[in-house]
């Protein structure tokens, strides 16, 4: 009976007190309005950003793809050649049509571009010359694995739209050609190639359609060169 009128510990009684204090207080709502509002006003700026972006102006690719005819005159080779990818500064190879509309000055045409490097336009080309014309007997690309016993080195130095002066510009191509016995790595015969074909107007459109002649009438040019002058090796070097 005594134990039942007994009083309770005061240590255990204000610790459940302040237990039950801490429990019952409220989280401050403050910094959930402030971080509330951040968050809107941050969204709101992003979507403002978003609504006024200008759109970009859209890239027309162009990709010329001339077919050259073989010469009747070309001589026919029964040797193997191949053929290498141009070497080019990074400026000339590269995807955005240069025009030098004065002197030492080099732009680029806006929204337009080349489908593919200049260098690989140069190289597929040849080589489709070459295959089409049936005047030799084989001709792969360098590294391809043919046995060829001459190789064409071309290094191309200018592949531009230039005005120089006049009021429009024509399509300059100029490309140096290397034929290389592969037996004696001798330089058999090295030439500069120069095609440059005034466009119709200063349109984009008429500055491919002159690139395209030019590189139609160079790569006619290498071709034909590369096979007159592997022949004339070829009689000289088996005599």
């Amino acid at each position: 009976m005594k134990s039942a009128n007994r009083r309770p510990d005061r240590r255990h009684a204000n610790a459940t007190t302040m237990t039950t204090t801490r429990a019952t207080r409220p989280f401050p709502a403050a910094p959930l309005r402030l971080f509330g509002a951040g968050l809107a006003a941050a969204l709101a700026l992003s979507g403002c950003s978003i609504l006024d972006e200008k759109p970009k102006t859209p890239t027309v690719q162009y990709a010329p793809d001339p077919r050259v005819p073989a010469d009747p005159s070309w001589p026919q080779a029964n040797w193997q050649l191949s053929v290498s990818v141009p070497s080019a500064a990074r400026m000339i190879d590269s995807l955005r049509i240069a025009v030098r509309p004065s002197g030492d000055e080099v732009q680029v045409y806006k929204g337009a571009a080349w489908a593919k490097l200049p260098s690989n336009m140069i190289e597929d080309a040849l080589l489709r010359t070459l295959e089409d014309s049936g005047k030799i007997a084989a001709v792969a690309r360098q590294g391809s694995g043919i046995g060829a016993d001459y190789k064409l080195v071309l290094d191309l130095r200018r592949f531009e739209s230039d005005y120089a002066g006049n009021a429009v510009p024509s399509a300059v191509i100029e490309i140096n050609a290397k034929l290389f016995h592969n037996v004696d790595q001798k330089v058999v015969a090295s030439r500069t190639f120069l095609q440059s074909t005034p466009a119709a107007t200063t349109e984009v459109r008429d500055v491919v359609a002159a690139f395209e002649r030019s590189l139609a009438a160079g790569t006619g040019e290498i071709a034909g060169w590369a096979l007159v002058s592997g022949d004339a090796h070829e009689k000289s070097h088996k005599r």
